[in-house]
């Protein structure tokens, strides 16, 4: 495809016309790939970025300028998804250098309690990497292209601060962002942690010195997304969020993946087998004013789906019905009726299956996801899983699941908890954060996953929920319930779902 040239390593662009070569067409295109590999910016790139052509020949970004971190956990069928993940990179690495990336996993980071929540780990990062051009950050379910990344991260110049990822904006001010630009929501952008996101190191430099001399503000870690932006653009007076428009969260199969650093699965985990229905209990928390107003919500939508439920109440109706477990009802925290329901699953009452789900009576679930992506798990192991939120973590504290889009526990992490001795400290105590507590002393990680929430569809961004398949929403202010059930949990093709998640699978395994 060059003749007339005996060996061609590269051949930057704007000096192919003074050699004795012909090149075929398809001889231009191989010449154009092999450039973007060794870091030649086109004539094409420089319009795009922030650097013209000189000045990037002059700063060239190997892969081992740039430090992957992969957002993993330890629960092991994550911790294996990372784990491919990881060894995907380095397979593309070693086709393309002799230098290999470095990739991090951050569940194995075990001295940061809160590693996952990003800000504590600043300061290792910087130590450990300092010399480093570039921090990127991942999800387990990210595809990340090597070649095109590079490419992307070529154009942005890496002596100064950058903040790069998706953007994403709130249409409307919301609860899980404490109402923050309440005033005009859609001006502020933060990264969809899904397409990837990436800082320069002397952005990474910077936050580290600061983060030495004063402590991050928030106690509580609830979107830790738009957590991330806030602290780094407003808080430390950072760059605010550039918008990438490489990083993706397509799915990599789609037309549009081509031009994609980043893609993402619209992904539901499935691992081979359907959890049956009747190895799922469900314990729902009520009180007698919520009766007539919520519970007709449940038995309208998602009861009808499933085969062991009960409802605890501060009252006995016969015609739900509702059970009373002796624990008198609270305005908050619900941590003493939560402890019974518990005991109540591994006691003689109920069936003895290997998984409980509690929720409140103003949760909306869809249950044929929820058995999908149990079929992923082990319930032999010790599984706390749904939305996670954390406490007090650059200090040291504790991650729990958030109640309101509900909490799965295997039967094994049940009786640990149990066993353990670890309770509430008093009946209107927060359930959530005292299970986190509890589960946290025991060394049982809290697994995350993002398709449960505790607020409802309008309150995230609908970029976000673009390329999720939800499993829970919470809450039913000013909404329709059985409009949101219908729209966003109910609305399914069954044989299509299937099929995706086990082209899914596939792609997962072929990694």
């Amino acid at each position: 495809w060059a003749e007339g040239c005996a060996v061609l390593f590269y051949i930057p662009l704007q000096r192919r016309g003074t050699l004795d070569c012909k090149f075929s067409e398809k001889g231009e295109r191989k010449l154009l790939f092999y450039n973007i590999i060794l870091g030649i910016a086109t004539e094409q790139d420089t319009s795009q970025g922030s650097l013209d052509s000189s000045e990037s020949q002059k700063m060239p970004i190997e892969l081992n300028d740039v430090v992957f971190v992969i957002q993993s956990q330890k629960q092991s069928f994550h911790a294996n998804q990372a784990a491919k993940l990881k060894q995907d990179i380095l397979q593309q690495a070693e086709v393309l250098s002799q230098y290999l990336p470095t990739v991090v996993l951050i569940h194995e980071l075990s001295k940061h309690e809160g590693a996952w929540t990003i800000i504590p780990i600043i300061p290792y990062l910087a130590s450990t990497y300092g010399k480093k051009s570039w921090i990127f950050f991942c999800e387990e379910q990210t595809r990340v292209k090597i070649t095109k990344l590079l490419e992307v991260l070529r154009r942005y110049d890496k002596r100064k601060e950058w903040f790069l990822g998706k953007a994403l904006h709130d249409e409307q001010s919301t609860i899980i962002h404490h109402y923050a630009f309440a005033e005009d929501p859609v001006v502020f952008k933060y990264p969809d942690f899904a397409a990837g996101w990436s800082m320069s190191l002397p952005l990474v430099n910077r936050l580290s010195k600061q983060l030495r001399n004063e402590k991050p503000s928030s106690d509580f870690t609830i979107d830790l997304k738009h957590e991330i932006a806030l602290f780094i653009s407003q808080r430390s007076k950072g760059p605010s969020l550039t918008p990438v428009r490489e990083f993706c969260t397509e799915d990599v199969t789609s037309s549009e993946a081509a031009n994609c650093a980043t893609t993402f699965h619209t992904y539901l985990p499935f691992c081979g087998k359907l959890v049956e229905k009747e190895s799922i209990f469900f314990a729902v928390k009520t009180c007698q004013k919520f009766h007539r107003e919520r519970i007709p919500i449940v038995k309208k939508t998602w009861e009808k789906e499933v085969v062991l439920i009960e409802y605890y109440s501060d009252h006995v109706d016969s015609s739900i019905p509702t059970l009373y477990l002796g624990v008198p009802n609270t305005e908050r925290g619900h941590c003493g009726k939560t402890f019974a329901i518990l005991k109540r699953f591994v006691s003689n009452a109920v069936p003895e299956v290997p998984w409980l789900m509690i929720v409140d009576d103003d949760t909306l679930i869809s249950i044929p996801r929820l058995q999908r992506l149990l079929s992923c798990y082990d319930p032999s192991e010790a599984i706390f899983l749904g939305e996670r939120y954390g406490y007090g973590l650059s200090t040291g504290g504790y991650s729990y699941i958030t109640g309101g889009g509900g909490i799965v526990f295997s039967r094994e992490a049940v009786n640990r908890l149990l066993h353990s001795g670890c309770s509430c400290y008093s009946n209107d105590a927060p359930d959530d954060m005292v299970l986190g507590m509890c589960f946290s002393g025991l060394g049982i990680p809290v697994t995350h996953s993002p398709l449960f929430h505790q607020a409802r569809p309008m309150d995230y961004s609908k970029d976000y929920l673009k390329h999720q398949v939800p499993i829970s929403f919470h809450k039913h202010w000013n909404i329709n319930p059985v409009e949101i059930y219908s729209t966003w949990l109910a609305n399914e093709d069954d044989f299509k779902l299937h099929q995706k998640t086990q082209r899914t699978k596939k792609e997962r395994e072929d990694l």
